[in-house]
Order: structure tokens, then C-alpha cells, then sequence
């Protein structure tokens, strides 16, 4: 029950809150869609504006390098490394984690294959801090319908709960080291890595207090 009541200090309640992390009200699950399919639009931006991968992808490709490994496999194992974490941060696996694997993948790669790669270095600036408003908002709606993370947003969400901090400093301080090791291990950074890295956090945590302020919250 204490965990449960810092999830909700953290994620506020919302009109398409769920009841349980694996509801399949209609309501939590369209806002869970379409945030993620804007999420995977974000990417998709943050990819075509070609500034610099996520630190993530840093960190994976980083790895990757050194190890041998391909750079999908390599994706996929800090994944699950990170699923494991969440064990001890009492992070819950839900419908949210599923979809979000799911829905993004697709989305991304639609994205990078129909829509136009700039070349105009303002265009791509643009397209690049566009990227991130959109994955930190979409972030804010997905995680408010309480359905469960994706793995890297359950860590940051585990961290805030054990720590207290703000969703903006734990999720700069995970980005900003995530992005030193990746570089540290040969990974490539570029403006756009840096710019998700220390501004997403602060976009998420912005989106969560606006959405807070909403008049209705269904009760769980």
C-alpha cells in the first residue's frame, strides 16, 4: 500500500487512470495507444532530424563495440537488465510494458520509412526539439493511465519512489550518466543526444504538473 501511494504522488490520477495494471478499460487503453503511437512519432523525429541518437542508443551502441554483440541484441539485453531492476525498486510488469515494446517499434519505423529526412540544419534543430516535447509529453499521458512503464521509464519511476527526487533530476541524472558511459565506451554523441538527455526529464515532469491540475480524477 506504501508503494502504491508514492506511485500516485508521482503519477497523478487522471479521468483515464486504470483501475489495475492490467485493465483493459476502453479509456486507459486508447490514452495508453496514442500517447505511445505519439511516443513512437517522437523517436521517429528525433531519428529523421539525424542530430544524434538517444543515450540509450549511445550506451548500445557503445557496447555493441566493445563486446561484438550486435546493436539490436545489445538493446535488447540492457532491456532486460533493466526489467530486472525493477524487482528491487517493486516495480509492477503491466499491459502498458507490453504495448509499449510493441506500439513504439511500429510506429518508429513507419515514421523513418515514409516520412522526409531534412537536410537544412534549422529544419533538423527543430525536428530534433520537437522529438523531444512530443516523447516527454506522450511519456507524461502514458505513464498517467497506470497500466505499467516501459523498462526505462519503470527505472526512472522506481528511482523517484526510493529517492524522493523530482522526475526531472532523477531522469537528467539517468540520461546524462547513460550518455558518459555510452560515450566512455565509444558510442557516438552528437547535440541532439545531449539536448534529450538533459531536457526530456524536465518535459515529462512540466507534462505530469499540468495534467495534475485537471478539475476530474477517477478514483482506484
Amino acid at each position: 500500500m506504501d508503494e502504491l501511494k508514492k506511485l500516485k504522488r508521482i503519477l497523478p490520477l487522471t479521468p483515464w487512470s486504470a483501475r489495475s495494471f492490467w485493465s483493459f478499460e476502453t479509456k486507459p487503453i486508447l490514452v495508453l495507444c496514442i500517447s505511445l503511437m505519439f511516443f513512437g512519432i517522437g523517436d521517429g523525429m528525433l531519428v529523421t532530424a539525424g542530430l544524434g541518437s538517444a543515450p540509450w542508443t549511445v550506451l548500445a551502441q557503445g557496447i555493441s563495440l566493445q563486446s561484438g554483440l550486435n546493436i539490436g541484441m545489445v538493446t535488447f539485453l540492457i532491456s532486460a537488465v533493466l526489467l530486472v531492476l525493477w524487482i528491487p525498486l517493486r516495480q509492477r510488469f503491466g499491459l502498458g510494458t507490453v504495448l509499449n515494446m510493441l506500439v513504439i517499434a511500429v510506429v518508429l519505423g513507419l515514421y523513418v520509412r515514409y516520412m522526409p529526412h531534412p537536410t537544412h540544419i534549422a529544419i533538423r534543430i527543430l525536428l530534433c526539439i520537437g522529438g523531444i516535447l512530443v516523447i516527454g509529453t506522450a511519456s507524461a499521458f502514458y505513464l498517467t493511465c497506470h497500466l505499467g512503464a516501459g523498462a526505462r521509464d519503470g527505472l526512472m519511476v522506481g528511482l523517484c519512489s526510493l529517492s524522493g527526487w523530482r522526475i526531472g533530476w532523477v531522469r537528467t541524472a539517468l540520461e546524462g550518466s547513460v550518455c558518459l558511459a555510452g560515450w566512455l565506451l565509444g558510442g557516438t554523441v552528437g547535440i541532439g543526444t545531449l539536448l534529450f538527455a538533459f531536457g526530456v526529464g524536465w518535459v515529462v515532469q512540466t507534462a505530469l504538473g499540468l495534467i495534475e491540475k485537471l478539475p476530474v480524477r477517477q478514483a482506484v
